[in-house]
């Protein structure tokens, strides 16, 4: 019996050997989200709590974000390793000297929306003019500047123009009547127009892509000089593939997905049935991990023609903001 103990024992001791040292060898990355832990990032999530992380070799850390926190900013001061984030905010920062490079591209479509209210009559960009329409900045506030460039309209409140609505990341200012039109995340917000009780086929809805000023969402984003490090590019090589690895996994268990993202709500906000929508939502968006060159050009062009009064996104055609140096080892 003492001797089976001992044997039992001397088993443990090198199973827990062997997963430190597993954990030492593993190569360590912090991952900076762009917004708090929700269905918008159920790959990652799912992908760290599954191990498909500690089965590539990876030691990662994922750290959400949140109004106050900039993913260009947290990565060009040494705070992570890699970051998720709208191309826009990478190529402006790219543009003012922080040299984010996309290495992978999961979502392929934008969820980016205009909703309007029935009251305000809106039912084509040819109800604008007048009207009041609430739009997010902090680089947010390319696409809608490039589309109403692209209609002629004014954004000054002028005769004939829009009056811009500084709009927080909620859908209050539709359902408070503060404004007519709000922008919304198809998976987030436009859900919150719903709860709200506003009947579906009430509503008038643009999708930014479809109006020609889409923009690529949530991408992967490093440093370029990290990209000289064959170890680093072995390292993100794996952590893009255990990436849509989780991607895979939700799409495919959404529920359990949800439930994955709601065990690491911070917030204690969220609920499952919230979160099972917009996992839903959010994994018709899931393409790539390639970046789609047509996609590409639109953001860029996008962006050149946002006419923003406070801000331009970019002044000249970017170079060296992207990579495939990763995505074509996946193939």
């Amino acid at each position: 019996m003492k001797t089976l103990m001992t044997a039992a024992l001397a088993g443990t001791m090198m199973t827990i050997a062997g997963s430190s040292a597993f954990a030492q060898d593993a190569y360590p990355l912090t991952f900076q989200l762009k917004w708090v832990n929700q269905g918008q990032f159920a790959g990652y999530l799912a992908a760290k709590d599954l191990g498909y992380y500690d089965e590539a070799g990876l030691n990662v850390t994922i750290n959400p974000g949140g109004p106050d926190i900039a993913p260009e900013q947290v990565i060009a001061g040494g705070g992570a390793d890699v970051i998720t984030t709208w191309m826009a905010a990478a190529l402006a920062a790219r543009e003012r000297g922080v040299a984010l490079v996309n290495i992978a591209q999961p979502f392929a479509d934008t969820a980016l929306e205009m909703v309007c209210s029935e009251e305000s009559g809106v039912q084509s960009t040819a109800d604008f003019p007048g009207k009041t329409l609430g739009v997010w900045f902090f680089g947010n506030e390319y696409p809608f500047y490039a589309w109403m460039a692209q209609l002629g309209l004014a954004t000054d409140g002028s005769e004939g123009g829009v009056e811009v609505l500084r709009q927080a990341f909620s859908a209050d200012p539709l359902l408070q009547g503060q404004a007519d039109c709000i922008s919304v995340m198809r998976y987030n917000e436009y859900k919150q127009v719903l709860d709200a009780g506003i009947p579906e086929d009430s509503l008038t809805l643009f999708n930014f892509a479809d109006e020609g000023v889409g923009m690529l969402e949530d991408g992967l984003y490093v440093l370029e000089d990290r990209l000289q490090d064959p170890d680093f590019v072995d390292a993100m090589t794996r952590f893009v593939e255990a990436s849509m690895r989780g991607w895979d996994y939700v799409i495919e268990n959404p529920e359990e997905a949800a439930q994955i993202v709601i065990d690491n709500d911070m917030s204690g906000a969220l609920t499952l049935e919230s979160q099972i929508y917009q996992v839903g939502v959010v994994g018709s968006l899931i393409g790539g991990p390639a970046l789609d060159m047509d996609s590409y050009e639109q953001t860029v062009a996008t962006l050149l023609s946002a006419v923003s009064p406070d801000n331009p996104a970019i002044t000249a055609e970017p170079e060296g903001a992207y990579t495939t140096i990763i995505t074509d080892a996946l193939n």
